[in-house]
């Protein structure tokens, strides 16, 4: 038994008091004389028996009377030992897009909500966050309207994160008792091991469930084909039920301009396909209704005014293979030769092609280098009679990559870099059989630049990345036959076209996103990203040529999106939400710790309670002194 106000025992020490009053009575008798006393003897006897019955009776009432105050006034209580210990709670509130799944009052979310502002104490002060959102020490009566309207985000945490995130919320008080809460709906996003737990923290984790896990999904889009005057835009699908047809919308700027159904087959998946003009600016949506969960019903991309990359060759060999290339639908080539290059035109390509000239000039090696720094892409065809040093003084500068000494031997063009990014969604499959070209010689080369193509003898045949490629062979007719290979569309086209990264279809938030904008700002200028009243600045670099804008952290909605120039739109770029919650996939709770699994929020807050759990006592001493303080009433008229 422990006591709130112990120093009130003390008081037990006035028990003295009534104890010495009954033992040491100083009162003094008085003689009265009776003529016979022989009939009040037996009398006087019998009366000094029942005071002495009576005397002890009242003072074993007044004792326990004051014994029961003391007491009460005292305040004892039961409880266990933690009930002293400071309590610190931390709960972690999954606000992720899997949350939107339906219950029978709502969503997980929102029947979250609702048992966190029933169940906890709307006095006790609390830590509570979010996958993005953090409230410190709060009470319900702070932030009860912002939990009702939480929004819904596709950064979910994983459970070792929330763990750690949480532990940092506690205090270093190694007294205290700590609790963490977690409440989600446990998607089986990353693998829970046992050791997912915190060893000195009680962690209790809270699943909520759905009631209806089926859900359809718009997966991706991607373009089929492309033709003269038409774009096959096609769609996938999937489906966790036993759906069987959906009806799929498609919208250019909120207009409705086709619509058709989605048969699933028996993996429940499903493709459909739209015809779309070429050459149009699409600002595209395509949509579907499903009871599942929302945030997977839409897809946005679009389509922009495809900008011509600007190649210039600089030769003193045949270029035609180039131009045949290099076509105008896609490009504006410019072929010039050496002795006639203007330099005032180079910072305004977007690539420029060294091809088969035999000496670099010191004044071009300047340019190029001051254009290379610039974000200009490089592309490097040795003549067969090149320079060496020429070369080594300008390409050394470069992946440390310089030419040795040519070898007069033939080789094969054998090896093919298949995860090289410029051959990214080049090749359907790795081919491994196929005609291989050839040289008669090449150039020995020293490089700490990636392989992209390689000779029989692993000697490289093309190096470079990030913008800057090199060959170690001419491809003059009577050295190589690369030029009627089929390698060398797919290679040098990609070449070309990653040399101003135009926008896909859409992008994935969450992940970052690198694209080339066809902008050459002011000093002062910046490019901003816009959406309706939404409005951020993305990291952006300019260049000469163009300005590269990088994404991040924003946006944080998806959607199409406007890129500007002081109010000018100049193209646009559209962001959808990662898929990866849409697949109703859970983790198996059982691999942790038991006790740390419970099945709602009541039972958390109920264990909770226990070690708060206070039993008072005051009550009942208090009735107590009032029992003997009756008793002591009764004594005194049973023996008067």
């Amino acid at each position: 038994m422990l006591f709130k106000y112990p120093e009130l025992l003390w008081a037990f020490f006035l028990l003295l008091i009534p104890i010495l009053i009954h033992l040491f009575q100083l009162r003094r008798f008085k003689k009265t004389p009776f003529t016979n006393v022989k009939l009040l003897q037996k009398v006087v006897a019998q009366s000094r028996k029942s005071s002495t019955i009576k005397k002890w009776l009242l003072l074993f009432s007044r004792l326990l009377l004051l014994s029961g105050l003391i007491l009460a006034f005292s305040q004892p209580y039961f409880a266990k030992e933690s009930v002293s210990y400071a309590k610190e709670t931390v709960i972690y509130l999954d606000n992720s897009f899997s949350m939107q799944a339906k219950t029978e009052n709502g969503t997980l979310l929102q029947d979250a909500v609702q048992k966190l502002l029933q169940g906890l104490p709307k006095d006790n002060t609390f830590s509570i966050f979010t996958n993005e959102q953090v409230f410190r020490n709060v009470t319900l009566m702070d932030i009860g309207n912002e939990l009702l309207t939480l929004p819904y985000t596709y950064n979910q945490l994983g459970l070792k994160d929330v763990l750690l995130k949480g532990n940092n919320f506690f205090s270093e008080d190694e007294k205290s008792i700590k609790y963490l809460v977690l409440v989600s709906d446990f998607q089986n996003r990353t693998a829970i091991r046992e050791s997912d737990t915190l060893g000195n923290i009680q962690t209790f984790m809270v699943r909520f469930d759905a009631v209806n896990l089926e859900n359809t999904v718009l997966d991706s889009a991607y373009i089929a084909e492309v033709n003269a005057t038409t774009i096959d835009l096609s769609v996938n699908l999937t489906t966790t039920g036993s759906l069987e047809t959906i009806p799929v919308s498609l919208y250019n700027d909120d207009k409705l301009i086709a619509k058709t159904a989605a048969t699933f087959d028996k993996n429940r998946k499903s493709n459909v396909v739209f015809t779309l003009p070429s050459n149009e600016v699409i600002i595209g949506k395509i949509e579907i209704s499903d009871i599942g969960l929302p945030y997977d019903n839409q897809l946005f991309f679009n389509i922009n005014q495809k900008d011509k990359i600007k190649v210039l060759s600089v030769s003193e060999s045949d270029s035609e293979f180039l131009k045949r290339i290099f076509t105008e639908d896609e490009f504006i080539f410019t072929d010039v030769r050496m002795n006639n290059l203007n330099y005032s035109i180079l910072e305004s390509q977007n690539l420029i092609i060294l091809n088969e000239i035999k000496t670099i000039p010191v004044s071009l090696k300047n340019t190029l280098s001051n254009y290379v720094q610039k974000g200009g892409h490089l592309m490097i065809i040795p003549a067969f009679d090149a320079n060496i040093e020429s070369y080594n003084s300008f390409i050394g500068n470069y992946y440390s990559t310089s030419f040795v000494n040519r070898i007069d031997e033939e080789r094969n063009v054998t090896g093919i870099n298949f995860d090289h990014p410029l051959y990214k969604n080049v090749f359907a499959q790795r081919v491994n059989n196929f005609q291989y070209p050839r040289v008669t010689s090449y150039f020995k080369t020293r490089t700490m630049a990636p392989k992209v193509l390689s000779l029989q003898d692993q000697s490289p045949f093309l190096v470079g990345q990030d913008g800057i490629y090199l060959f170690t062979a001419a491809m003059i007719n009577t050295n190589s036959n690369f030029k009627n290979s089929p390698l060398i569309v797919p290679t040098i086209y990609s070449i070309g076209a990653n040399s101003l990264k135009s926008p896909k279809l859409y992008n994935t938030m969450g992940q970052i996103t690198t694209i080339d904008v066809k902008a050459v700002s002011a000093r002062d200028n910046i490019l901003k990203v816009t959406q309706k009243e939404y409005e951020f600045i993305p990291e952006q670099q300019s260049f000469s040529n163009k300005t590269i804008l990088t994404f991040n952290y924003n946006p944080n909605k998806d959607g199409v999106y406007v890129i500007s120039e002081e109010s000018r739109p100049i193209q646009n770029i559209s962001f959808n939400y990662p898929r990866t919650e849409s697949e109703a996939i859970y983790a198996d709770l059982d691999t942790l710790n038991r006790n740390t699994t419970l099945n709602n929020l009541t039972e958390v807050f109920e264990t909770m309670e226990k070690d708060n759990r206070v039993t008072e006592l005051w009550k009942w001493f208090a009735i107590f002194a009032l029992l003997f303080m009756l008793a002591e009433v009764l004594i005194q008229k049973i023996f008067k």
